[in-house]
């Protein structure tokens, strides 16, 4: 599967996300399971850990001691992912769900949630994280695992991101900062859960709700995720600059700037 039908278009139009089946073949997905399993056990270590705080986070976790591993910019660690960035399915259906040749990535980034115990996260617009002038930004979620409530799974309003950004009530300390909505309005538990399947893609707007569960169930939940702009976007403010941030994937970004002073920034 690569580009989209008009009734594909319109369902992300109104809904703000859509889920995709077969962008990678299953010699792909196994290439991209063995690595991302590789790196996760060669690379184990306390800093790895990135399950949010605070309070609203502990209610929803039902005071379960909670835990998820990350690790960014897979590209950095493995052409597996590079490669993966450049998938023509992937890519073709970007290009219909942003509507525009020109694509170009922000960051990429991997969570494990262990069995028992993995984090939830409250209702969130990833606005509040890199906000963007043309709000072009979306993420291409990539199932590692089969996902469902029980292990952990993502959740959404189906078309919040007609609402714009929302006011943020997160919570921000001293070395973090948790950006999500207030869990009063927009509760977890009245969210659309999405159920997928290894190799099921979720692309989502940045403007939507989404979410996750609490991880009980004796499976783990793995996935990738990309996160991606339009090079005719650019930031409101100079935060969250990643690593390849701005790395042409598709078309061309002829508003990149090109002189020496600036050869050695990203």
């Amino acid at each position: 599967m690569g580009r989209l039908t008009a009734q594909e278009k319109q369902f992300y139009k109104d809904n703000g996300y859509i889920k995709l089946s077969n962008i990678f073949t299953e010699e792909e997905m196994d290439e991209i399971c063995t690595e991302y399993e590789r790196i996760f056990t060669l690379k184990n270590n306390p800093g790895m850990e990135a399950a949010w705080e605070g309070n609203d986070v502990k209610k929803l976790a039902k005071d379960n001691q909670i835990s998820v591993h990350s690790v960014h910019n897979l590209q950095y660690h493995s052409a597996v992912f590079s490669i993966a960035l450049h998938n023509k399915n992937l890519l073709d259906a970007l290009e219909d769900i942003m509507e525009t040749p020109n694509i170009l990535l922000h960051h990429t980034k991997a969570h494990d949630k262990p069995p028992g115990r993995g984090a939830p996260y409250p209702m969130h617009q990833d606005y509040h994280y890199f906000p963007f002038k043309k709000h072009s930004m979306v993420a291409a979620f990539l199932h590692v695992d089969d996902s469902t409530p029980e292990n952990g799974g993502l959740c959404v309003y189906p078309g919040s991101h007609k609402l714009g950004p929302l006011e943020d009530h997160g919570v921000v300390t001293e070395t973090q900062a948790y950006h999500y909505v207030d869990p009063k309005k927009y509760p977890v538990e009245k969210a659309t859960p999405i159920c997928g399947k290894r190799g099921d893609i979720v692309v989502f707007s940045y403007l939507l709700l989404h979410g996750s569960y609490l991880n009980l169930s004796d499976r783990h939940r793995r996935m990738f995720l990309i996160q991606l702009m339009s090079a005719e976007d650019e930031p409101v403010s100079d935060i969250h600059k990643s690593l390849g941030q701005g790395w042409v994937l598709r078309g061309r970004n002829d508003h990149r700037r090109a002189t020496m002073a600036e050869r050695f920034l990203h």
